[in-house]
């Protein structure tokens, strides 16, 4: 098990850890009745921390930001000699969370998408999991929620008998929802963007070869050139530069995860 804590990279406070590290503290976590805010970043995640202070504020209010991708496990390794063979890529830990929750009987609350989506999900989870409890499973609304909705939401998912809550509303949306609904759920949450649409077979999945060598963004820009080739095109190589700006020294006060800035008003996606 590995856990060397929060390592700075491009001013987001990035854990140095691995599967069975995340997993221990979530479980834990989970057993207790605490919060947790868990989530796995990828090259955009970091990018959108790096570009906006206050996303960046809110990525290092949570307890457990996990490099999800190839390049921000190489760079933590790089620049911080944290020695992790593996990522933390988000579709493997949320199975392995729901392993983990089903061998503790511990139940779970699926939050995102479509209920097609979910229904497609659950069933998927619990052929390949049967002892998985799910508790309930809530399609988005697709929309900024009032106060109201969100008291709604986190009175049922505290009544819900779940112990562990997986959200997939997509970078950064997802983010913003687990740090602004961390405080007020006594259970991790997880926000593992992509994981949904793969395990409900909605979305496939890069061969591993590509996986290793760093390349999913390519598989994937070719899946859908439209909606993502500003993502990989633009923000691979700016991360590049900034990365090497980071090590050279430059940019200091735009490093330091103290220059993040608090938001001022919550964005309730719901």
């Amino acid at each position: 098990m590995i856990h060397l804590g929060k390592r700075n990279l491009l001013g987001v406070n990035v854990d140095a850890i691995d599967y069975e590290g995340a997993v221990a503290r979530i479980v834990d976590a989970a057993k207790n009745r605490q919060p947790l805010a868990v989530t796995a970043t990828a090259v955009h995640g970091l990018m959108e921390g790096a570009t906006d202070p206050h996303h960046r504020y809110r990525l290092n209010q949570l307890e457990l930001v996990v490099p999800d991708g190839q390049p921000v496990r190489w760079a933590l390794n790089a620049f911080h000699g944290a020695g992790l063979s593996d990522r933390v890529y988000g579709p493997d830990l949320m199975l392995k969370t729901c392993e983990a929750a089903a061998e503790n009987g511990l139940s779970i609350y699926l939050f995102g998408g479509t209920q097609e989506l979910l229904d497609r999900l659950s069933a998927n989870l619990t052929a390949s999991i049967p002892d998985l409890e799910i508790a309930r499973a809530r399609p988005s609304k697709f929309r900024t929620l009032n106060q109201n909705e969100k008291q709604e939401l986190i009175d049922e998912i505290n009544a819900s008998g779940a112990s562990i809550i997986c959200v997939g509303l997509g970078c950064p949306r997802q983010e913003i929802w687990a740090y602004e609904f961390k405080d007020h759920i006594n259970m991790p949450v997880l926000a593992v963007g992509a994981a949904f649409n793969f395990h409900a077979d909605e979305l496939d999945q890069a061969p591993p070869i590509l996986q290793n060598y760093g390349l999913e963004w390519a598989y994937r820009l070719v899946k859908e050139p439209r909606r993502l080739w500003r993502r990989y095109l633009i923000l691979n190589p700016y991360y590049l530069s900034l990365l090497a700006a980071q090590r050279a020294g430059l940019m200091k006060e735009r490093f330091d995860p103290s220059s993040a800035a608090e938001p001022q008003s919550e964005v309730l996606y719901g």
